[in-house]
């Protein structure tokens, strides 16, 4: 079970207009039209106008009609952002944020930020409450951060609504409140969040501000799935699997789990090794399954590793290796998995945990 946490949206938000703000000038037709656009937005930007000074770095971040140049377009979005355009300082606390065309640096990052966020852009706000959110540039206050994401999705922002949802969800800056987590999460799924489709999912699989309901939860993971978000699409590989809020289809489950685990998510890593172990929507193959399963074990799912120690164990699909074993089964125990301490004093027991 994946935890309902702010921090899930967070690889969400960073590849979003939280923090690319996605406003562009328009695509000239042609060539020579482009050089003309440059040639007029140059002579505006030289001349003080801040908004084209805005479109200049624009072009420079995006190579268009001059080579992509990050630092060309940091000048120029400080030219704007210092005379108080706010798409310049979003567009410049990202790049502070990243270290592309400037030197990596969180408290410029975080600067920048507020003063857009100060005047009322959304995207700042939202992206203000993640740093605070992380501690990036300023001291950790998740308080703070819903303050500032809450500013945000009232202006209908989804990836704050989207956060705004799961810090109800886990009471995190605020007092869990299920009722609260499911209307916030709605508002951002309902304008095609996928991070806030999946998680509301979950809270309709969990029955957590709604009526328990695995066939919303599934209609909500398809949604956020076929926009390749791999929570979704793990979620959705283990409804087909169990057969709850769709008909039980071991090869649905199998190929929503491939799409997941081909985007690194551990929990889809795990299972789709356990299909191949158990020949499930697949042709039975266990070293097809320790490769898989030891995926999930190298980023620390608990199971995983109880699995991947049995597998040594056992010598299927890997050669048979108690000290391997052993190992696998230590990590597990240290995480306090019952099963794992079970098999070590097993093994003690033997003569084989030597």
């Amino acid at each position: 079970m994946k935890n309902i946490a702010p921090a899930l949206v967070l690889a969400l938000c960073l590849a979003s207009p939280a923090f690319a703000h996605n406003t562009t000038a328009p695509a000239p037709a042609n060539q020579e039209q482009l050089a003309a656009t440059l040639r007029d937005t140059r002579a505006a930007a030289e001349q003080g106008d801040a908004r084209a000074q805005y479109e200049l770095g624009l072009m420079y971040a995006n190579g268009r009609g001059v080579a992509r140049d990050d630092a060309q377009a940091a000048v120029w979005w400080r030219k704007a952002a210092d005379q108080g355009n706010g798409d310049a300082q979003i567009r410049l606390g990202f790049l502070y944020l990243f270290g592309r065309g400037v030197a990596q640096e969180d408290a410029q990052a975080m600067t920048w930020f507020r003063k857009a966020a100060e005047q009322g852009y959304a995207p700042a706000q939202s992206n203000l409450g993640l740093m605070y959110e992380n501690g990036w540039g300023v001291a950790q206050d998740f308080t703070q951060a819903v303050a500032w994401h809450r500013k945000a999705a009232e202006q209908g922002y989804a990836p704050a609504q989207s956060f705004l949802g799961s810090a109800y969800a886990d009471g995190l800056g605020v007092a869990r409140d299920d009722a609260q987590a499911v209307a916030w999460l709605r508002k951002a799924a309902d304008q095609g969040d996928a991070r806030a489709q999946d998680n509301l999912g979950i809270m309709y699989m969990m029955g957590r501000g709604v009526m328990q309901d695995d066939a919303q939860a599934v209609a909500w993971w398809r949604k956020a799935a076929e926009q390749r978000d791999a929570g979704g699409q793990y979620y959705l590989g283990q409804s087909y699997e169990l057969g709850k809020g769709v008909a039980r289809d071991d090869a649905q489950a199998v190929a929503w789990y491939r799409s997941a685990a081909d985007q690194g998510y551990a929990l889809a890593e795990y299972h789709l090794g356990l299909m191949y172990r158990n020949g499930r929507g697949v042709a039975q193959d266990d070293v097809l399954a320790v490769a898989w399963i030891r995926k999930a074990a190298d980023k620390g799912d608990s199971w995983a590793q109880i699995d991947l120690g049995e597998m040594y164990a056992e010598g299927r699909g890997v050669e048979r290796d108690d000290a391997q074993a052993i190992a696998w089964y230590r990590k597990a125990a240290e995480q306090g998995e019952a099963d794992a301490q079970e098999a070590l004093r097993k093994m003690e027991a033997s003569g084989r945990g030597k």
